[in-house]
Formats: C-alpha cells, structure tokens, sequence
C-alpha cells in the first residue's frame, strides 16, 4: 500500500508542472473510465439525482452524472498544481469574485467569520485561493484519513497557504469557538451525511436528510456572519464567488436555520448541478421507520 501510495503522490508532484489543459484533459478521460468501471458509487450518484430531480428526465440526469465523475477526476488531478506548483501558477489560475467588501473582510477583517462551503467539486481550490490572500487565522475541520501518507499530503497541501489551523472533528466544538472568538475565519462544509448523533433532518431538495446544525450553532455562539463561498471548475481553473453576507441568520432555532442552510444550498448547486458532490451518500441515514434507500 504505501509503495503504491508514494507513486501516486510522486505522479501528482509530477504532474504539477504540465499544462492545465492536458491536465484537464487526462481527468475527463479517467472520468468517463470511472463512470463506467466504478458502478457501485455511480448508483449512489443515480439514486442521489433521482431523488433530487425526479422533474428531470431520464437522459438528463444521465447527463449530469458522467459530468459529475468528470468533475471528480479533473479536480482530484488540480490538486497536483494547487498543492504543488509555484505559487505565482496557482495564483493565475484562481479567481476570487463577488461581493468587494466581504473578499476584503476576509482578507484584512478583525471580526470573527464563518465561510460556507458546501461541497462543490472546487472546495479545496477555494480555500487556497482565500488563504493566499489573508493571513488572518483561517480555521477548517478535518476528518483524519486512514493511509497517513494520504493525510499527510492533504494536510501540507491545505496549509500550503496563509495561516491555516486544521481542527480534528473528534476534538469538538470547544477549538472550532475559541478560534473564532479570536477573530479567525472558519471554513465549513457542514452539508454532508455524517450519520445520526448530533443531527437534525431537514429537507434537502425535499428529502430529510440528516445535517449537522453546526452553522447555526457556530455562528450564534461564536457571534460570527456567514459567508458563503461557492466555487466553480473552469476551463482556465477556478472561478471562488464570495457572496454576500446573510442577513437573516442565525436565529433562536438552529432547525429552522439548518432547514434554511439546506434551501439556499439547493439554489447555489441548481447553477451547476454536476459540480455537487453526488458521489456522498448523502441520504444513506433515515429517519427512524424509512427504510434505506442505497
């Protein structure tokens, strides 16, 4: 395993130096081969779309879903470049656009911040865009992986930039509130399935799904705006749109919040359905009653 792990991560340092374009190109040609070979996690991808757009016919959620696998095998392969080539490459090849003032909060502000980052297939470009920019402390939560030479690589890469703390998820919400009391930046993603404790079900495109109520409780206790960060895969990188502040959150009822969370997320992925992470089980934890439907 950790021969075959070590030329894998040599071929990503490798391939840090080629053109994006044959970049992009190799991960459209292992997308298709992993749609076709991968069956197991392309009917996770087929049940999620069915359940998500039953309106949409057959063919286009077809559709969606071989670009969906696209996605996850050329973003998988930027991550040679993002974590690996020189700066001034990566720099050019990320976009930050959006609201002025908050791109400029992130990056000069004092007052404590939550970033949204639902699940697009560009998470990771987008955090290393906003950290090259800032060098306010720039919080995230990360769920350790099991081959340590995998972790290890992920870790350097998403520090690679900027002032980054990597928080463990086991360690609780204690670390995730001290630094924002500190007036850091967290970065969030809090809209997976991450099974039952500490959940609520929502809707999700209307499915209940179970999700962590973390954003609304995280920017309550911790008297931060949220922020959220959508990030698209383009053919020249990425485009990181950084979208107004909500106003209307948190409340007093962290369901109603995460409910709310989970509706303005359906807008932002109906812009671009087949940059969403559809390879998550994202409905494999049911409410007590519903049977599986994986």
């Amino acid at each position: 395993m950790s021969i075959t792990t070590r030329l894998g991560l040599g071929f990503m340092r490798v391939l840090a130096h080629a053109p994006l374009p044959l970049v992009r190109g190799l991960g459209r040609f292992l997308g298709h081969v992993l749609h076709t070979v991968a069956v197991p996690r392309r009917k996770v991808v087929d049940i999620n779309l069915a359940l998500c757009f039953p309106h949409k016919s057959a063919h286009e959620r077809r559709a969606i879903a071989r670009e969906t696998f696209v996605f996850v095998a050329q973003s998988w392969l930027d991550r040679s470049w993002l974590w690996h080539a020189p700066k001034a490459v990566v720099a050019s090849r990320l976009r930050v656009v959006g609201d002025a003032a908050e791109i400029e909060e992130i990056a000069h502000g004092t007052a404590p911040m939550i970033l949204f980052a639902p699940h697009f297939y560009g998470l990771d470009a987008a955090a290393t865009a906003l950290t090259m920019r800032t060098m306010r402390a720039s919080n995230t939560i990360y769920t350790p992986q099991r081959n340590v030479l995998v972790d290890a690589w992920i870790r350097e890469g998403r520090g690679r930039f900027g002032n980054v703390i990597t928080l463990n998820r086991g360690d609780g919400i204690k670390p995730v509130l001290q630094g924002l009391r500190k007036n850091g930046v967290l970065y969030l993603l809090p809209d997976m399935d991450f099974g039952r404790d500490h959940t609520v079900f929502v809707p999700f495109y209307g499915v209940q799904a179970s999700t962590i109520p973390s954003l609304s409780r995280f920017s309550r206790l911790g008297k931060a705006k949220v922020v959220p960060v959508v990030s698209r895969l383009t053919p020249t990188g990425y485009d990181i749109e950084v979208l107004p502040a909500w106003q209307d959150f948190p409340s007093d009822d962290a369901v109603a919040d995460t409910a709310l969370m989970n509706k303005r997320l359906q807008g932002y992925i109906d812009t671009m359905p087949s940059q969403y992470y559809w390879v998550h089980r994202r409905f494999k934890t049911r409410p007590d009653g519903e049977p599986p439907v994986y």
